[in-house]
This record gives structure tokens, C-alpha cells and sequence, in this order.
């Protein structure tokens, strides 16, 4: 057997979506699988995009980029907000993220979400901030409830 670095293409993306279904099926899970990906834009000009996957129960955002020249132009909070609302209500429970001490840990407690924790590094500037915001509540309400 081999091992060896590859970039990932059309069979390797094949292989991961086959066994990660498979596996989901097998462990008797929703898979729910989607990626995303959301841009905002000036005049063609992108001002900032938002990517990530959403599985499971939850959304996991990768990234937040948002260019320099549209920063605290509340940019970041709208590609936020539009992730949010593509996913209210469709099944997933809630929205997670990890961001370093340099980048945002404000910026999403500012907008709801709740730290989980903090992974501290020796240089805070890189120390890992988890957040967590659920998005949908299921209220199932028992018979004795009704």
C-alpha cells in the first residue's frame, strides 16, 4: 500500500461522498449532506464570501472572508445571516465555527453566538476559539402534553 499526497479531484471526491453516505446509512444517521458557498458583491467587485458544509444536524462555516475595503461595512454579519436563514428550519439543529484570537471571536459573540471554548496556544493571537448558535428547536410535545 501507498500513501502519498494528491490533490483531491473527481475520484477521490467520489470515493468520499460514497463511503462518508454509506457510513451514515450504516450507523442509521440522516446524512444531510450539502456544501455552501455565499458571496456578496459590489458592483462585480466580491466583497466577501462564506463557505462550509452542512451534515448531520449541524452547519459548520469554514471560512468568512471579507476584503479589506468593505470591512465593518457589516458585510460578514449579512454572508452570516444569509447562511442562517438558508438552514432555519430544514433539519439542522445548529451552526458551528472555530476562529482564531487575531480574526473574530467578537465579531460572532456579537452576533449570537455562544463560546463553547477556547483551545489556548502560547501565542493568543492564534489560541482557537469553538462557537456554537442553534438555529432550529424542535419542541416535540408528548401525549400526556397535548
Amino acid at each position: 500500500m501507498e500513501i502519498r499526497r494528491v490533490e483531491e479531484n473527481d475520484r477521490i471526491g467520489e470515493f468520499i461522498n460514497v463511503a462518508f453516505s454509506e457510513y451514515a446509512a450504516d450507523c442509521d444517521v440522516a446524512l444531510n449532506f450539502e456544501e455552501f458557498c455565499f458571496v456578496a458583491e459590489d458592483d462585480g467587485k466580491i466583497a466577501g464570501v462564506i463557505t462550509g458544509r452542512a451534515y448531520y444536524n449541524e452547519v459548520h462555516i469554514g471560512d468568512l472572508i471579507v476584503a479589506k475595503a468593505y470591512r465593518r461595512e457589516g458585510v460578514g454579519s449579512k454572508l452570516v445571516e444569509a447562511v442562517e436563514n438558508a438552514y432555519k428550519d430544514k433539519g439542522y439543529e445548529k451552526i458551528a465555527l472555530t476562529t482564531f484570537g487575531f480574526q473574530a471571536p467578537e465579531f460572532y459573540k456579537k452576533l449570537g453566538y455562544e463560546l463553547e471554548f477556547i483551545r489556548k496556544d502560547n501565542d493568543s493571537k492564534l489560541s482557537k476559539y469553538f462557537y456554537l448558535k442553534k438555529i432550529s428547536i424542535r419542541t416535540t410535545l408528548t401525549a400526556s402534553a397535548r
